[in-house]
């Protein structure tokens, strides 16, 4: 019998985690277990063994980190480790009914590391592993699929008999840390027929870990699950884990009732852990066969939301978007007032932006419902990662959702101004990337044709246009639909942009803010990063002009700009400076893009 038809109607029992109890035996927090098999073979072995006589029919070998990034040494000194780890665990195996897995967790993507390196490193340890004579390869704490894609049929195509497990790391929300969701995650590995089982290890504990179980579809599928201990606590400077094995017991016992497979433990779990487990089974090792329930409430599907916007953008219409600054105090009469003028003159959509520089003003979101529902424009609030964890961007989007909003810029936002970074600090738990594929996978759950269209923002007055056309291909990946772009002011920003289109199949809005004064010029260069304002056109201002001098020349700035940028983009976005719509307007008018004032 073949070990994946013996897990279609039993449950194997895996082993705890080696790398903490290690540390814990040695009484370090930062000992990395995988030297123990050069330098304590010894405690590595009773480790397996005290696994084994816990009730273990799975042990993996101590290979985790067994990678030249994390032992910091060559490839030849890592195969040698990998040897002497898989002699270990073999020896412990001898004369016994136990399955020995290779375990290999995700090689660190350091900055100055290629791809293709990592690629080859990953085969060259497969190599030495089936050399040693593995027959099964346990892949754990991965966050995609990127690279067990590549590695799986490699190893099916050096041994077909070989078996192949792989497990992925969570959240407490069901995301990996690439933002991808245990729903999307399964689509693809059931897909994966060379796997022989999948399923859930570390990141979470026990009861978040079953919470997710249980609402996802493992029928047929043979399913992992390695949860941690808990969450550690730090004494004395000292990672300690709760002594939770009778709790953690029980809950494996609810999760074993949802139709899982394999079950052992991650970070913090011990001996003790397993031998719980065992006892609770009471020798009953046969596999739950998981009913899928069927829904008989068929619910009438709500009519989408119109998205306009979007729709002028698939179908090539040239498109304006007028951001608007939410107000700093609880007064947004002039706020509402711009919004009325802008809908009269037909602008496309509003946008909102989050706390731009860094400086609390009204939510962003709150006022781009405010607006859709009292003025009757499309709305496109920002959303960026410096103030939110996931936990609230998610309530965020569930809530513009609800509100109707059905387009969102997604941003990394500004930093916080550095005289109150004593007092206020950033949260940052993604890039607008990692947000973008997080709002990729929320969009999941929302109606077919009724979902949130994103975008994010373009600075093409940086250098390097290959770095920038990159990310815009990492952005459009990430569902990004289109782009707005950092105000411009330099023709060769407008060269970019046109090296990104021939390059990029992606709608971009040409940014432009106008100028206001000598003043608000200098600040700008000088005081917001990746903007640059050059001297031609600071030397257009005069310290001594009057407000409605230096308005026209700001217009007349704009104008110039919006009028070498329409050729090369889908649309303008027009950065509102002070709420003075009037300006807006005046330069949309003489661009001829508007009806008039």
């Amino acid at each position: 019998m073949t070990l994946k038809d013996y897990l279609a109607e039993n449950i194997i029992i895996m082993d705890g985690a080696t790398g903490t109890y290690y540390a814990q035996l040695m009484d370090s927090k930062s000992t990395i277990s995988e030297k123990g098999n050069m330098s304590h073979p010894s405690i590595i072995e009773t480790i397996h063994n005290q696994y084994i006589q816990a009730g273990a029919k799975l042990i993996r070998t101590n290979t985790f980190a067994a990678n030249t990034v994390s032992l910091r040494s060559s490839i030849h000194h890592v195969k040698e480790v990998i040897k002497r780890a898989y002699s270990i665990a073999w020896g412990c195996t001898i004369n016994k009914k136990i399955w020995v897995a290779a375990n290999m967790g995700p090689i660190p993507e350091e900055r100055d590391s290629e791809e293709e390196q990592r690629f080859e490193e990953y085969f060259s340890l497969i190599d030495t592993f089936l050399e040693s004579g593995v027959k099964l390869f346990n892949f754990e704490s991965f966050s995609d699929l990127h690279y067990l894609k590549q590695i799986i049929p490699y190893i099916k195509n050096k041994d077909q008999t070989v078996d192949i497990i792989t497990s992925f790391s969570l959240n407490s929300y069901g995301y990996t840390k690439k933002g991808i969701s245990v729903n999307r995650l399964l689509n693809t590995l059931k897909q994966m027929k060379d796997l022989t089982a999948f399923g859930f290890n570390c990141g979470v504990g026990i009861g978040h870990l079953y919470n997710i179980i249980k609402k996802i579809d493992i029928e047929d599928c043979s399913i992992l699950v390695s949860p941690n201990a808990g969450y550690p606590d730090t004494i004395y400077e000292r990672t300690v884990y709760q002594s939770n094995a009778s709790y953690f017991a029980d809950m494996m016992m609810q999760i074993k009732d949802l139709g899982v497979s394999i079950m052992g433990g991650c970070c913090g779990t011990t001996p003790k852990h397993i031998e719980n487990i065992c006892h609770r089974l009471q020798g009953d090792y046969r596999v739950v066969h998981r009913v899928k329930k069927e829904n008989h409430i068929s619910e009438k599907a709500k009519p989408a939301i119109p998205n306009q916007f979007m729709e002028k953008l698939k179908q090539n219409h040239f498109v304006l978007a007028v951001e608007l600054d939410p107000p700093h105090s609880s007064n947004a009469d002039k706020l509402m007032e711009g919004a009325h003028r802008l809908k009269a003159e037909g602008i496309d959509v509003i946008t909102i932006a989050d706390s731009p520089l860094g400086r609390a003003r009204a939510d962003a979101m709150l006022m781009a419902a405010k607006i859709n529902k009292e003025v009757g424009i499309e709305v496109m609030p920002h959303i960026c990662c410096r103030d939110k964890n996931i936990i609230s961007i998610k309530s965020t989007i569930f809530g513009a959702y609800i509100e109707g909003i059905r387009n969102i810029l997604l941003v990394t936002g500004d930093p916080i101004p550095s005289e109150e970074r004593l007092e206020v600090k950033s949260v940052f738990n993604m890039n607008s990337i990692g947000l973008m594929s997080l709002m990729k996978e929320l969009n999941c759950d929302f109606n077919e044709d009724d979902k949130i269209s994103y975008g994010g923002a373009l600075n093409p007055n940086l250098k390097h246009g290959d770095k920038i056309i990159k990310r815009v291909k990492a952005k459009k990946e990430a569902g990004a639909k289109f782009l707005l772009t950092q105000p411009i002011f330099d023709k060769s920003a407008i060269q970019i942009i046109q090296e990104i289109k021939n390059q990029v199949d992606i709608k971009i809005l040409g940014g432009i803010m106008p100028l206001v004064s000598y003043k608000n010029a200098a600040f700008i260069k000088n005081e917001i990063a990746g903007m640059d304002i050059p001297d031609t056109i600071m030397n257009r201002f005069d310290k001594t002009m009057t407000r409605e001098e230096a308005e026209k020349e700001g217009i007349a700035i704009a104008v110039d700009i919006g009028c070498q940028l329409k050729p090369y983009v889908d649309g303008l976005y027009m950065m509102t400076p002070f709420n003075r719509v009037h300006m807006i307007l005046k330069i949309l008018k003489q661009i001829d893009v508007v009806k008039g004032v």
